[in-house]
C-alpha cells in the first residue's frame, strides 16, 4: 500500500496505540491533528503568552535553562534563547541512528505537543506533522542523550531541522540540508517562540519510540522461538508429554501456558515423535534446553507483557518541563526522567539473553553425535571432509556472548550534568539502543537454529516432521537447500534471518497454530 493510499492516523489529546506507532516509524503511515488537539494546542499557548507577558519569572518562557535558569531573559531576546538552546543542544555525535527511531521520536514528540501541556503554537505543531508526512527524517546521531531532561541532542535535532538547519534524509532517503528538503516539500521553517523550544526537547520520546518498535519485533521473534524449539525437540527425537496443558497448569504463569500450547500444537501429527513413543524406547526425560524450553520463552513473554504496560503507560503521557495545566498554571515536574523505560529497556535484554542461549543449546546438542540420538557429526553431508553446521554453532555462541554482554544494565549508571543541577539521570537512551542491538543478535540466533534443525529434520527422512514443522522447514527450503556438501552458510543465515524479520515464517504455520494463539 502506498503512503497516500494509508488512512491518516489521527493525533489527539490522549493516548496512541503501540501499532500506529510501529505504522508511522515503518510504514510511513501519515498523521493528522485532531480537532480536539488542536483547541487544547491553542488553549494552552495563551496562557503561555500571558506568562511571556508579566513580570514574574516563569521558567522556559522568561528564563534560561537548567543551571542557567536563574537568569531572567527580556522579550526581546526570547527568540534568541529559543533558537540558541536548539542549536547547543543539537550536539549529538557517532553514526546516525535508523529512520524508524528518528519518525517514532518525532510521533510521539508531536503526540505530547498534542495533548495541549507544552504550550507550543499550533502552527509548530503543524509543521511537525507536516515533517512526518513528507518523509523528511532529520539526521540524529548515537550519543547524546543521558535520559533525563529528555533525550535532549535527538530531539534537538529534529527541532533543528523544524528550523530549517541541520541535515535530514528526505522522502527519498538522500542527504539534504534541512531548509532544502523543506522548501521543497512546501514547509515554512519554524521561528520558535516562548517555551517552544524546551517543548520540543524536553522528552523522552527516543527511548519509548525504541521501547515499542523493540517490543513489536521481540513478540514476533518469541513466536519464532517457539517454533525452532519445537522444531529441535522434533529432529532430536525429544518428548512432546512435558508441554501439556495439564502439566503447564500446575505453574500457572501465563506466557508458560502460550508457549507450551504453541509447541505441543507444532508437534501434534509427527511421525518422527511418534516413532519413538513406544516401549522400548529408554529416555525418560529430555535435557533442559529442550524440556524447559516453554518456561524460557514463557518467562519472557511475561516479561514483555509488563515492558508493553510501561509503553502503554508512557503513550498516555504528557512528558514536559514545566507543563502547562488547564487552569493556566506552568509549573516544573521531574516527568522527564527515563527510570521507567530505562529499567524495562534494560529487562527486556535478559530474557532475550537467556532466549538466545537456550537456542544455542539445543543447536548443540543436535550437532554432537554424543548426544543427537543418530544424526551425523555436525550435521555433515560426509563428516570428515564436510565441517556441516560447525561454525554456524561458532557464529551463535559469539552472539550469544554479546548478548550476554548487552544484558548488563545500564540504568543503574548516572553521570551528573549542567553543573550538578541535573544530578540523577537515566541513561535510558543507551538501554534502548543496546536492546536494539539484542534483538538483532537473538534474530540471528534463532536463525541458525532454524538452519539447524530443518537440516536435521531432514536427516530423519524417511519419517515425516509434523504439519507445522513441515511448514516451517518448506518455507526455509524456498531460499536454503537441503542437506548436501558444504556451502558457503554465510548467505544461509542471512536468508534465514530475512524469512523470520519479514514475517514469513510465522505466515507459514499462521492457520496450522490458530487454535493455540500466541496471547
Amino acid at each position: 500500500m502506498r503512503d497516500d493510499e494509508l488512512r491518516p492516523i489521527e493525533i489527539g489529546a490522549t493516548t496512541l496505540a503501540r501499532d500506529q506507532v510501529v505504522a508511522v516509524a515503518r510504514d510511513g503511515a501519515p498523521v493528522a491533528l485532531g480537532g480536539a488537539a488542536e483547541k487544547n494546542v491553542a488553549r494552552a499557548r495563551q496562557h503561555v503568552e500571558a506568562l511571556a507577558g508579566a513580570s514574574e519569572a516563569t521558567y522556559g518562557v522568561s528564563t534560561g535553562f537548567g543551571a542557567l535558569a536563574v537568569r531572567h531573559i527580556p522579550a526581546d531576546r526570547r527568540m534568541d534563547l529559543q533558537r540558541s538552546l536548539i542549536r547547543s543542544h543539537a550536539a549529538g555525535a557517532g553514526p546516525a541512528v535508523e529512520s524508524e527511531v528518528v519518525r517514532a521520536l518525532m510521533l510521539l514528540r508531536l503526540r505530547t505537543l498534542a495533548t495541549g501541556h507544552t504550550g507550543v503554537r499550533p502552527g509548530t505543531a503543524a509543521a511537525l506533522a507536516a515533517m512526518l508526512n513528507a518523509g523528511i527524517t532529520p539526521v540524529v546521531h548515537e550519543h547524546g542523550s543521558l535520559g533525563c531532561s529528555g533525550d535532549l541532542a535527538p530531539l534537538a535535532a529534529v527541532a533543528l531541522a523544524l528550523m530549517g538547519e541541520g541535515e535530514v534524509l528526505d522522502s527519498s532517503g538522500r542527504r539534504a540540508p534541512a531548509g532544502q528538503a523543506l522548501n521543497r516539500a512546501g514547509i515554512e521553517p519554524v521561528t520558535l517562540a516562548e517555551k517552544e523550544g524546551l517543548a520540543l526537547t524536553n522528552g523522552t520520546d527516543g527511548m519509548l519510540g525504541m521501547l515499542v518498535l523493540a517490543a513489536a519485533d521481540l513478540r514476533g521473534l518469541l513466536d519464532v522461538a517457539d517454533l525452532t524449539a519445537a522444531m529441535s525437540v522434533e529432529a532430536l527425537l525429544g518428548t512432546d508429554r512435558a508441554f501439556a496443558a495439564d502439566l503447564q497448569a500446575l505453574r500457572p504463569h501465563p506466557g508458560q501456558a502460550v508457549s507450551a500450547r504453541r509447541m505441543h500444537a507444532a508437534l501434534a501429527g509427527s511421525e518422527i515423535v511418534a516413532s519413538h513413543r513406544g516401549p522400548e524406547c529408554t529416555r525418560v526425560q529430555d535435557a533442559y534446553s529442550l524440556r524447559c524450553a516453554p518456561q524460557v520463552h514463557g518467562a519472557a513473554r511475561d516479561t514483555l507483557d509488563h515492558a508493553e504496560l510501561v509503553a502503554d503507560r508512557e503513550l498516555a503521557a504528557a512528558v514536559d518541563n514545566p507543563v502547562v495545566l488547564a487552569d493556566g498554571r506552568v509549573e516544573s515536574n521531574g516527568n522527564f526522567h527515563g527510570a521507567p523505560l530505562a529499567y524495562v529497556l534494560d529487562f527486556l535484554a535478559i530474557p532475550i539473553a537467556d532466549v538466545a542461549g537456550i537456542a544455542e543449546r539445543r543447536t548443540d546438542r543436535m550437532l554432537d553425535i554424543a548426544r543427537s540420538h543418530g544424526l551425523p557429526a555436525f550435521l555433515a553431508a560426509d563428516p570428515g571432509v564436510d565441517s556441516g553446521h560447525m561454525i554456524a554453532q561458532y557464529t551463535q555462541a559469539a552472539v550469544v556472548s554479546e548478548l550476554k554482554r548487552l544484558a548488563v544494565p545500564g540504568s543503574v549508571d548516572s553521570i551528573p550534568s549542567s553543573a550538578m543541577q541535573e544530578d540523577h539521570v537515566s541513561m535510558g537512551w543507551g538501554c534502548a539502543r543496546k536492546l536494539r542491538r539484542a534483538v538483532d543478535g537473538l534474530r540471528t540466533v534463532l536463525a541458525v537454529e532454524l538452519l539447524t534443525a530443518a537440516r536435521a529434520l531432514d536427516f530423519r527422512a524417511p519419517l515425516r516432521p509434523a504439519p507445522v514443522t513441515t511448514a516451517v522447514r518448506d518455507v526455509l527450503r524456498t531460499r536454503v537447500d537441503g542437506p548436501g556438501p558444504d556451502r558457503h552458510l554465510a548467505p544461509e543465515i542471512a536468508s534465514a534471518e530475512e524469512l523470520i524479520a519479514s514475517g514469513a515464517v510465522l505466515g507459514a504455520v499462521a492457520e496450522h497454530l490458530s487454535r493455540a494463539p500466541a496471547s
